[in-house]
């Protein structure tokens, strides 16, 4: 009898012991579980908190419009020195022609020296250098020259001004107008005059 109490007892003994473990696993896994969970919501929050903050905005400052570039100073025809002793001297734009609307003794005249073609048969009264340069006198149309050497030309160091393309000269009674191409000198008051480049030439 008395062994049979004591096994009772200490089954009594290890079931409330057992019973007591198992609670305080329990206890200590919501504990754990309630530790998690508050963890989690502060790290939502933090992360909520995080990503709605209002986006950085950045001002750039307006900078004032560029100033217009100051165009380069041009030339005009008023401000090139043609005349040298009462006469007019010009290069053509491409550089082939010596021109000069000039004035001599007995008459005035236009005329451009270079080489032209095609060039008409040298008369026989010429007996120096012909078919280098036409010009157009008081009278008559135009005509080629026979000269003995550059006769539209001021002799001044350096050569004389160009006469840029789509320009005008007027002196002296006669109309010099250039292109890229060629030169036409006209007498102003009988309309006779020529035309001359390189590759034609026309008197008229």
């Amino acid at each position: 009898m008395a062994w049979r109490r004591m096994s009772l007892m200490c089954v009594s003994v290890g079931s409330v012991l057992l019973l007591a473990g198992c609670g305080g696993s329990s206890e200590a896994d919501v504990s754990v579980d309630s530790a998690a969970a508050s963890s989690v919501t502060s790290t939502a929050a933090t992360t909520t908190e995080a990503t709605t903050l209002p986006p950085t905005t950045t001002t750039t400052p307006l900078l004032p419009p560029p100033s217009a570039a100051t165009a380069a100073p041009t030339t005009t025809l008023t401000e090139v020195e043609f005349e040298r002793n009462e006469s007019y001297y010009f290069v053509s734009p491409d550089g082939e022609f010596q021109c000069g609307i000039i004035k001599l003794p007995n008459r005035t005249e236009a005329g451009c020296q270079g080489a032209t073609s095609p060039v008409p048969p040298k008369p026989d009264s010429c007996v120096v250098n012909w078919g280098h340069g036409i010009r157009v006198e008081n009278e008559g149309e135009g005509a080629f020259m026979c000269s003995g050497g550059v006769v539209y030309t001021s002799g001044e160091e350096g050569g004389d001004p160009v006469l840029p393309a789509g320009s005008q000269l007027s002196k002296l009674g006669y109309t010099c107008n250039t292109t890229e191409e060629d030169v036409t000198c006209v007498n102003d008051e009988t309309s006779h005059g020529f035309t001359i480049a390189p590759d034609s030439n026309t008197t008229f």
